[in-house]
C-alpha cells in the first residue's frame, strides 16, 4: 500500500538497494547475495526486469521456480521486493515469431533483435505478450508477502521512442481520428494550405518519415503527443492487470529525469508512485545542480509527495565516451541529495557487476572484486547511514518560487526552421534553476494547468507555444499581485503550431506590457551588451528581441549594435519579461525579482553548500546541508536549528555553527 505521501509503506524507513539481476549468475551465487544483502542493509531489490526469456522460454513454457525460490530466500532474509514485469526486452521466439513488431525507423529501416527495447510500441503482438507476461506474473505473485512494489517495463522510451512502421501509421491515423473528429478539422489544425499538403481523408496520413525537406510542424508535434500516448497506453495495460489482480500493492515504472520524449506529467497521473532513474555525471561540474533540478521535478510530479530513486551509478558507468568513477565520498552526497530533495529510496543499477553483457563495465553495489573492494566497504557503511535517516521517510518540502514545464513547449519549441536552432529548452531552463539553486531558493515545477496562488514568483524559462487558457492563468496570476517572469520567444504560437498574430507575445501582450516586433537570434560565439537601470552591464548571447514597451517600463536596455537604446528587460506591475538569453547572468535580474517577491531562502548558505527541508508528517523537521566542495565549510545556522541534532553524526555538538568537511552532509532534526 501506499500513504497519504505516496510512499511505500509496506517497508519502513528510507528503501536501500538495486536492481538485481540472478538470471545472469549460476543458483549457487544466490544464496550468497541474499547473506551480502543482509549484510550491507539491503531492504528492497527490484528483480527480473530482463528476465522475460528466463521466465518464458518458449510461447507456451513458464519456469516460475527459480523465481519461487528467489522471492522466499528474499523474504525470509527481510529484504522486500519491487517486482519487474519484464516487458522491457522481448525475448528471441517472440521475435522470431514475429519479426513484424521490431521498430521501424523514420528512414525505413527496421532494427534488430540483440539490444534492449525492441519493440513497435503500436505492435498489438508485443502489446498482448507483455499483458499475458504481466497477468502470469501478477495470479502467482500478487499476494506474496516479499512483493511490495510492481515495476512494469524499465525506462520507457530509453531506446526507442517511436516507430515508423505501417503498424504505427494506423495507430496514428486512429489517435488523429479521435482528436480531430474529421479530416477537414485536421487540415485547419496542420494549416494544410501551405505547400499543397491538403488531406481528403484520415487514410491518406502517414507519420512525419524521411521527406525530402522540412515536414509540417504541426504534424511532427502531433507525432510527438502520439508517441508519448502510445507507450502510455503500454504502461496501462500492464498497469491494468496488476490493479486487478494484486490490489493495494503500489505500482510504478522508472523514469529518465527530464526526458523531453514522454509527457511526464500526464504518465506521474497514472503511478502510484514515481520513481526515477539518474545518472549525474562525475565529470561535470554542474552535475548536481543538474541532478537537483531532476529531483525537484520529480518531487513535482505527484504535488510534492516523496518519490523512489530506482537506478543510479555507485561509480562509473558504461555508457559515456569516458566513464568517470565517482571519488571517495560523491556516491554518499549524491545519494543523500536525492533524498534531501524529497526521495524515499536509494537504489542502484546494479546489485552485482555483471560478467557480460553490453554492462559488464557498469559499476555495481557489489563490485567485480568483491568484498574486499572500496565500493562493498562504502556499500555497507552507506546501508548503515541510510538507517538512520528512518525519521525523514515520507518528508515533504515546500517552496514560494515555480517553473512552469510543459512538454508540448518542449516539443514545439525544438521542431524545425526556427529563427535559431540554439534555442534549446534545457539550454533556456538550466541558467535560471542554477540561479535558484546558488541562492537557496526551493522550487517546485508546475503543468500549465497548475493552481499558482500558493506562490510568491512563476518562472516561465520559455513558452513558446503558449494555450489561451494557460495565458489567461498566468494573466490572473500576475494581475492577482503574483510575480510572472517570462523568457524570450514565448507567446509565439497556439497548440496548433500556429503564430499568434498581432505582435508576440499575443496572449500575454497586456499582462507584460511589451510587443516583439522581430526577434535577433545571435550567431555562435556572439554576444551584445546591455545595462541595468543602476548601471551594472551584463550580456545577451544566443537571443535577443526587438522590443517595444506598451505599458511597460525598461529594466534594462541594450547598449550596442542594432538593438541600442531598446529595451532588453521590462517589467509592468508584478509581471516581467527577459527578452535576450543572458545565461548565467539571469541570475542578476532573477535575484532581483525574488527580493522584490520576498522570496526568502531556506538558509543563507555558503557557496558550495546546498539546503533543503523536509517536514515529516507527523510535524519533525529535517535540515539538510550539503557540502558539494573539495574543502571544508562553516555553516551558520539559524537560532530554530542551532539546538538539533544531526541523525548522520550523533556526537556531533549542536550550535550555532556547524562544519562540513569535504563532501559532507549533515541532517538536522527538530
Amino acid at each position: 500500500m501506499t500513504d497519504a505521501t505516496g510512499t511505500v509503506t509496506r517497508v519502513p524507513g528510507l528503501l536501500y538497494g538495486g536492481d538485481y539481476n540472478p538470471e545472469q549468475w549460476p543458483e549457487e551465487v544466490w544464496a550468497e547475495d541474499v547473506k551480502l544483502m543482509r549484510e550491507a542493509g539491503v531492504t528492497m531489490v527490484t528483480l527480473g526486469v530482463f528476465a522475460w526469456a528466463r521466465i518464458q522460454p518458449g510461447p507456451e513454457e513458464w519456469d516460475f521456480g527459480w523465481l519461487d525460490g528467489l522471492l522466499e530466500q528474499l523474504h525470509a532474509h527481510g529484504v522486500a521486493v519491487d517486482l519487474a514485469t519484464a516487458t522491457a526486452s522481448p525475448p528471441a521466439w517472440l521475435v522470431r515469431s514475429h519479426p513484424e513488431l521490431l521498430p521501424v525507423t523514420a528512414d525505413g529501416v527496421r532494427l534488430e533483435f540483440g539490444s534492449r527495447q525492441h519493440y513497435c510500441p503500436s505492435s498489438p503482438v508485443y502489446r498482448a505478450a507483455a499483458v499475458r507476461l504481466a497477468r502470469a506474473l501478477a495470479e502467482r505473485y500478487g499476494k506474496h508477502p516479499a512483493v511490495a512494489l510492481w515495476h512494469v517495463h524499465n525506462e520507457y522510451g530509453d531506446h526507442v521512442t517511436e516507430c515508423f512502421c505501417a503498424e504505427s501509421a494506423a495507430h496514428f491515423r486512429r489517435w488523429l481520428g479521435e482528436r480531430y473528429g474529421g479530416i477537414e478539422a485536421l487540415n485547419s489544425a496542420w494549416g494544410t494550405g501551405f505547400w499543397s499538403q491538403h488531406y481528403r481523408s484520415l487514410g491518406e496520413v502517414e507519420p512525419p518519415r524521411t521527406a525530402p525537406g522540412p515536414v509540417n510542424p504541426t504534424q511532427a508535434l502531433d507525432w510527438r503527443r502520439f508517441c508519448s500516448d502510445a507507450l502510455l497506453e503500454c504502461y496501462r495495460a500492464e498497469k491494468a492487470v496488476l490493479d486487478e489482480l494484486a490490489p493495494g500493492t503500489p505500482v510504478t515504472t522508472n523514469f529518465m529525469s527530464m526526458f523531453k520524449a514522454l509527457d511526464y506529467w500526464a504518465w506521474a497521473a497514472e503511478e502510484d508512485v514515481v520513481s526515477d532513474d539518474a545518472y549525474p555525471d562525475p565529470a561535470d561540474p554542474d552535475a548536481h545542480v543538474h541532478a537537483a533540478m531532476n529531483y525537484d521535478l520529480m518531487r513535482s510530479l505527484k504535488g510534492g509527495a516523496p518519490w523512489l530513486l530506482l537506478e543510479q551509478a555507485p561509480s562509473a558507468v558504461s555508457w559515456r565516451p569516458v566513464n568517470v568513477p565517482k571519488r571517495p565520498g560523491l556516491q554518499r552526497l549524491w545519494s543523500l541529495q536525492a533524498v534531501a530533495r524529497g526521495a524515499d529510496a536509494v537504489m542502484y543499477f546494479q546489485w552485482r557487476a555483471s560478467r557480460a553483457g553490453a554492462e559488464k563495465h557498469h559499476s555495481a553495489l557489489l563490485p567485480h572484486r568483491g568484498t574486499d573492494s572500496r565500493g562493498w566497504r562504502e556499500t555497507v557503511r552507506f546501508g548503515a547511514e541510510l538507517r538512520r535517516l528512518a525519521p525523514v521517510a515520507g518528508g515533504r518540502s515546500t517552496a514560494q518560487v515555480a517553473i512552469v514545464l510543459d512538454w508540448e513547449n518542449w516539443w514545439a519549441l525544438e521542431l524545425e526552421d526556427h529563427p535559431s536552432a540554439r534555442m534549446r529548452w534545457l539550454d533556456l531552463l538550466r541558467p535560471w534553476y542554477a540561479a535558484l539553486h546558488r541562492s537557496g531558493t526551493a522550487v517546485d515545477f508546475v503543468p500549465p494547468t497548475a493552481e499558482l496562488d500558493g506562490y510568491r514568483v512563476v518562472l516561465a524559462p520559455n513558452l513558446y507555444l503558449l494555450r489561451e487558457r494557460t495565458a489567461q492563468r498566468l494573466a490572473g496570476y500576475a494581475a492577482g499581485g503574483g510575480h510572472l517572469v517570462c523568457g524570450p520567444f514565448s507567446g509565439v504560437v497556439d497548440e496548433h503550431d500556429h503564430i499568434h498574430l498581432g505582435g508576440y507575445p499575443a496572449p500575454l501582450r497586456e499582462t507584460l506590457g511589451v510587443v516583439v516586433d522581430e526577434f535577433w537570434p545571435l550567431p555562435e560565439g556572439a554576444a551584445t551588451r546591455l545595462s541595468l537601470a543602476d548601471g551594472r552591464q551584463l550580456s545577451a548571447t544566443r537571443w535577443t528581441e526587438w522590443l517595444e514597451p506598451h505599458g511597460a517600463e525598461a529594466v534594462a536596455r541594450y547598449d550596442e549594435g542594432p538593438l541600442a537604446g531598446l529595451p532588453a528587460v521590462t517589467r509592468r506591475g508584478t509581471a516581467w519579461y527577459l527578452g535576450c538569453d543572458l545565461g548565467p547572468q539571469v541570475a542578476v535580474v532573477l535575484g532581483e525579482i525574488l527580493r522584490t517577491a520576498g522570496v526568502t531562502p531556506v538558509l543563507a548558505a555558503p557557496e558550495g553548500v546546498e539546503a533543503t527541508v523536509r517536514r515529516s508528517p507527523g510535524g519533525a523537521e529535517h535540515l539538510f546541508l550539503l557540502n558539494h566542495t573539495d574543502r571544508p565549510i562553516v555553516v551558520t545556522l539559524p537560532a530554530e536549528w542551532t539546538t538539533a541534532n544531526d541523525l548522520l553524526a550523533p556526537d556531533r555538538v549542536p550550535g550555532p555553527a556547524l562544519t562540513l568537511g569535504p563532501l559532507d552532509v549533515a541532517v538536522l532534526h527538530r
